[in-house]
């Protein structure tokens, strides 16, 4: 018998400067059997870092051909295509061609060797942004994470400012230029 997924409750305070959007954002994810810690936590950055109307989480881990988070049109166009992680360079750039914007958090102490492997392919790439996510501040989180998720994000000048309950954490958001 398959191991049941466990259930969070999230709620985050979004405040990213940044982008002059400003909302509270209340949802339910599961996370797989499978999954670790660090990167649900991952995905619940990106979904806030990334946040539109039109948003969502995918079957993700469960299907191979879906990203973690994607936006599409009303007619089903894909827009956004969002991954955590340190996927196949040519699964990206797959991605690249059927969505108009494909935003990668890249995390692990792999990242380097991975970036070095995967940049020739990446280079080919007009509509990627990559973002690196520290081992501290996914550490921060893990710490913080319970079933019932409530963390404050404010982001701005690529500074993310997080509070969970009485902590809090200022990290660094670094956008990889890879050209």
């Amino acid at each position: 018998m398959a191991l049941p997924a466990t259930i969070y409750r999230v709620a985050i305070e979004l405040s990213d400067v940044d982008r002059n959007y400003y909302t509270h954002l209340a949802t339910t994810v599961a996370r797989h059997p499978s999954e670790t810690a660090e990167r649900l936590v991952a995905r619940l950055i990106a979904y806030a870092l990334s946040h539109n109307e039109q948003l969502v989480f995918t079957k993700g881990i469960c299907d191979g051909d879906e990203p973690d988070l994607w936006t599409k049109s009303l007619d089903g166009q894909l827009i956004d295509w969002i991954e955590v992680g340190l996927p196949e360079a040519k699964r990206l750039v797959k991605a690249g061609k059927h969505s108009e914007q494909v935003v990668l958090f890249a995390y692990g102490s792999s990242f380097e060797r991975w970036l070095e492997a995967s940049r020739k392919q990446l280079l080919t790439m007009k509509n990627l942004q990559l973002f690196f996510l520290s081992a501290e501040l996914l550490n921060f989180l893990v710490a913080q994470l319970q079933r019932s998720v409530e963390w404050q994000f404010t982001r701005s000048d690529k500074t993310l400012y997080i509070t969970c309950a009485t902590e809090s954490i200022v990290a660094e958001l670094l956008e990889i230029d890879i050209h």
